[in-house]
This record gives C-alpha cells, sequence and structure tokens, in this order.
C-alpha cells in the first residue's frame, strides 16, 4: 500500500521538461515564421501578376496596332470586322471607328462602349484569353485581388493623358510595390496614377491629384493606372 501511494504521488510531480517546452516554442515559431512567409510569397506573386497585368495589355494593344493599323476598342464598324473570321461575328463588337479609344473615367470598370469593346477586340484577335462574346462588365479581366483591370482614356491624375490600364481594388502595401517597380513610386507623378478607393469596391479612377504627396497608406485600398 506504501509504495503504491509513492507510485502515485512521483505521477503527480511529473510535467514538462525546461527542454520539452523549448522544442515545442522552437516548433510554434518555426510554424508562424512558415504562415506568415508564405503570406509574404502569395502577396509577391499577386504583385507580380499584376505587373504583368499591366505590361501585358500595353503589349497586346502594340500588337494589335501593328497587325490591324487600328487601336484596340475603337476598330469598326463590326460589319468590315466580320470578315476576319468566325471570332469577330458577335454583335456590337466593332468600335466608332474615328481614331481614339473613348473611355471616361465612369466607365473604366463597367464595360460599357468602347470600354468593353477594348477588351472583346484582343479576345477575337487572340492577345488575350477569353471569349469575345462576353459583354458589359463580363468582357472584363479580373486582376489579383478580386477587383477589376479595365481601360480608360480620360486625363488621371490631373495630367496623365493618353490610353491607360486601370488595376481596382489594390491593397496599400501592393500599390507601393507596383509603382515602385514600374514607375517613381508616388500615386501623384509619372506613369502610374493613383486614387484612393473603398475597399471592396471597383472605384473608378479619378483626374484629381492624389492628396497626401502621392505617399501610399497601407491601410487604404487604391485604384492604379498605368499609362500604356
Amino acid at each position: 500500500m506504501r509504495n503504491s501511494m509513492k507510485a502515485i504521488a512521483v505521477q503527480k510531480q511529473q510535467g514538462f521538461t525546461l527542454i520539452e517546452i523549448a522544442i515545442v516554442l522552437v516548433i510554434i515559431g518555426l510554424l508562424v515564421g512558415g504562415v506568415l512567409q508564405g503570406q509574404e510569397l502569395i502577396e509577391n506573386s499577386r504583385v507580380k501578376q499584376a505587373v504583368k497585368d499591366m505590361n501585358g495589355t500595353a503589349a497586346a494593344v502594340f500588337a494589335y496596332q501593328d497587325r490591324y493599323g487600328r487601336v484596340p476598342g475603337d476598330d469598326g464598324p463590326t460589319a468590315t470586322l466580320a470578315g476576319r473570321g468566325s471570332s469577330w461575328t458577335s454583335a456590337a463588337i466593332g468600335g466608332d471607328a474615328d481614331g481614339r479609344l473613348e473611355v471616361a473615367v465612369n466607365a473604366t470598370f463597367n464595360g460599357a462602349g468602347e470600354s468593353g469593346t477594348f477588351w472583346r477586340q484582343l479576345k477575337a484577335a487572340g492577345f488575350i484569353s477569353g471569349s469575345p462574346t462576353d459583354t458589359g462588365i463580363a468582357a472584363l479581366p479580373t486582376n489579383s485581388w478580386g477587383g477589376m483591370v479595365g481601360v480608360t482614356s480620360a486625363n488621371m491624375g490631373g495630367n496623365l493623358g493618353g490610353n491607360k490600364v486601370c488595376l481596382s481594388q489594390v491593397p496599400g502595401s501592393a500599390a507601393i510595390a507596383i509603382d515602385g517597380e514600374l514607375d517613381d513610386g508616388s500615386g501623384a507623378t509619372g506613369r502610374v496614377r493613383a486614387t484612393l478607393g473603398t475597399t471592396g469596391t471597383n472605384t473608378n479612377p479619378s483626374n484629381t491629384v492624389m492628396g497626401g504627396g502621392g505617399v501610399y497608406s497601407e491601410d487604404d485600398s487604391y485604384t492604379l493606372c498605368y499609362r500604356i
């Protein structure tokens, strides 16, 4: 009986040693570090894809112009385009053929008029993937953060003219990286211009210069536009 009581006392005194606790803490640290590193890798891949989307759209526009001598989105009329082949026969795929792309800021992400026609013509020509029969907002690609990829010809950030490809719903940290890779790192100057957006919303770009000296906040979401 006395021996049994001693055995129970010994069992009650058993617990984790300092070495065991240290091993557990190291394992937890490795797991947390792995998760954080994985998140960073995912974010970096999204930034790289966004840069690829912008540069790829610009390259597709130049290739289209080389082949057809027209600006995608403006090329037309529809009846003329239908003669190019079956991918061109969907209705209302032609622009007004006045020699310029015309997409106001409020049409950047809704696919109306030449906003949607731009993407449909690039798809019909095979320069980007997707069906040229898609219409409206369905004609627009999506970006790495679930926002839209759109185009506008309106002045951006006060004085940036020309045709621009735009991304909506870009987190602040990603906007910093994208602008730093493609331009001067400021949302108010250079070839990349930013508009403060609303998280979860495809905020239209603005022709007003970005406030705060063009400094991005990691707490905010932005629409970025890149001149083609």
